[in-house]
């Protein structure tokens, strides 16, 4: 019986430090990063232009292998600003490189508080510093994200009843001249950048195109109450997800070919991400370390040669968006393992595609959220039952096993030995009872990652006061009920005979409500649906028995 019980604990325990490692990783110490000098009061640090190396060409038709990018502070430029608007994205374009700037996304406000504020994703001012770059590398004049671009409008708007809208910057020097064209779609996140070359000189032009995303480390201040993982992602066909923290880039710069890749950046629920227009060309990903904790991902394209008189053409794609499964999905090969689901990832996403149809029958994910447990419970019925049964067979014999440790009290030895006699007389497994949590684990872990990393979930509401599933319940509501149904569940199941272990199970249902107090409501939901099942079940499973042993011992 000890045994057991020291088994529930430790189970539950698993819960609680696989957790506090999230939050260790979210709120614990980190390393001090290196040393910079402070920008000056409102100056926003961008980015120079990658320096192209003065080793020429192998030959016509090879491709240049550009220097990458360094750091120069240069602050905020004055230049003026260009509004793209669709019907899902507002974006500014700086004249600067004609780079995008600031990224608002229309269909999901920053809180429901601010229902008519969209989340800006992408931003070049204040302490978040996020932004994408891009241009041209070669010996011969071409645009880096250093130059001016000329565009005649201030804003473009995709008019309604149209599917498209392309917005073109154009920069000409030296008789080379270069249209940097912004492609988007209506509905649609990913945004077609074109670079179309005309050689107008009279040597021939050779070159290659870059794309690069850069932004600050938000340390402790951007976290979320939750861990997430922040940071840069690279994808090639031999490892589809690589992590690449900031104090990776810190220690040492990436610099690696790659074809059918791409690399983003990643935070809570959204995503940026560089994929190549030609996913059958080799492209050269990097990182850098810059300073004032400023860290670069890019990638540099195969390069083109136009002849004197003749035009070039290279394409690229940036997806600047929320973390959609379906869309990521058929954007590019393994972009949608940016919604990390962690180790369990093979429950995780089960689960969510059961959630996504059954929210899609309900209209309502915290009904899909009930109706997901009423399923588990139904699929693990018959393991559940087994533990419950031996749960009730322990508190059946319990006066016995009570009589046997006054007897025994001084002699662990002999206590242990009837102990384990009386278990194999009443067919009793003592471990059975811990079937009912253990099998919950893996379970309550993956939906404990779907509701934190689906976006989908974002401040989706189920009933009442609960308008924000993957956020606490403002209210302390699903976490009481939840603590007042573990409080009956022990009430159902036979007390420890240890004093000390009593009192730590006395104590759980009011640990627990605390502890639950801070995950998010739907993942409480999920948990007091479940413990309402079960204390139906064993409830059940625990009369029956009972009443099964009253009738034998009636028996003459």
């Amino acid at each position: 019986m000890e045994t057991t019980r020291l088994i529930v604990i430790l189970s539950l325990a698993v819960v609680g430090m696989m957790l506090w490692q999230a939050w260790e990783r979210d709120y614990g110490q980190r390393a001090s990063p290196p040393t910079t000098s402070a920008p000056e009061a409102g100056a926003v640090p961008e980015l120079a232009a990658p320096v192209v190396p003065e080793t020429p060409p192998a030959g016509p038709g090879a491709e240049i292998a550009p220097s990458l990018p360094e750091a120069s502070p240069v602050a905020e430029s004055a230049a003026p600003r260009i509004t793209i608007e669709t019907d899902v994205l507002r974006l500014e374009i700086g004249s600067r490189g004609a780079g995008i700037r600031r990224a608002e996304l229309l269909h999901y406000p920053v809180s429901l508080e601010h229902p008519d504020e969209p989340f800006v994703l992408l931003n070049d001012s204040g302490p978040d510093f996020y932004v994408t770059q891009g241009g041209l590398l070669s010996r011969q004049p071409a645009p880096t994200d250093a130059v001016e671009f000329q565009n005649g409008e201030k804003l473009h708007r995709l008019p309604e009843k149209t599917d498209r809208l392309e917005v073109p910057f154009t920069w000409s020097e030296g008789g080379i001249a270069v249209r940097k064209i912004y492609e988007l779609r209506r509905g649609s996140y990913e945004i077609g950048v074109r670079y179309e070359i005309d050689n107008g000189s009279a040597e021939t032009w050779q070159g290659n195109s870059y794309s690069q995303i850069q932004r600050v480390d938000p340390g402790r201040a951007g976290r979320r109450v939750v861990y997430t993982y922040v940071g840069a992602v690279l994808s090639s066909p031999e490892e589809r997800y690589q992590k690449i923290d900031f104090d990776q880039m810190r220690k040492q710069k990436l610099d690696q070919e790659i074809t059918d890749g791409w690399a983003a950046m990643l935070q809570h629920y959204f995503v940026t991400a560089l994929i190549p227009g030609d996913a059958a060309a080799a492209y050269r990903y990097y990182t850098i370390a810059l300073p004032d904790e400023r860290f670069v991902v890019g990638a540099v394209g195969p390069a083109i040669t136009v002849a004197p008189g003749a035009s070039g053409r290279m394409a690229d794609r940036v997806y600047v968006g929320p973390k959609l499964q379906h869309v990521l999905r058929e954007t590019a090969e393994g972009l949608d393992l940016t919604v990390d689901y962690g180790a369990l990832w093979f429950i995780a996403k089960p689960l969510f595609w059961c959630l996504e149809q059954l929210r899609n029958i309900t209209g309502n994910w915290g009904w899909a959220i009930v109706l997901v447990t009423v399923m588990l419970k139904l699929a693990f019925y018959h393991l559940s039952a087994a533990g419950y049964r031996s749960m009730a067979n322990m508190r059946r014999v319990q006066p016995r096993l009570l009589a046997i440790r006054d007897r025994y009290k001084n002699d662990r030895a002999r206590l242990n030995q009837a102990m384990m006699q009386i278990y194999k007389e009443e067919k009793i497994n003592p471990f059975g009872g811990c079937l009912p949590i253990v099998i919950q684990i893996p379970v309550f872990i993956a939906l404990y990652w779907v509701l934190l990393e689906s976006v989908e979930l974002r401040q989706s509401g189920f009933i009442l006061w609960l308008h924000d599933l993957s956020t606490p319940d403002p209210y302390w509501v699903l976490p009481i009920l939840m603590g007042i149904t573990m409080f009956v569940q022990q009430r159902l199941n036979p007390a420890p005979m240890d004093p000390v272990q009593q009192k730590v199970m006395q104590i759980m249902p009011f640990a627990f409500t605390i502890f639950f107090g801070f995950f998010p409501s739907g993942l409480v939901l999920y948990w007091l649906v479940n413990n309402m099942l079960s204390i139906g079940q064993q409830w059940l499973i625990t009369r029956s028995i009972e009443r099964a042993a009253a009738g034998a011992e009636g028996k003459p």
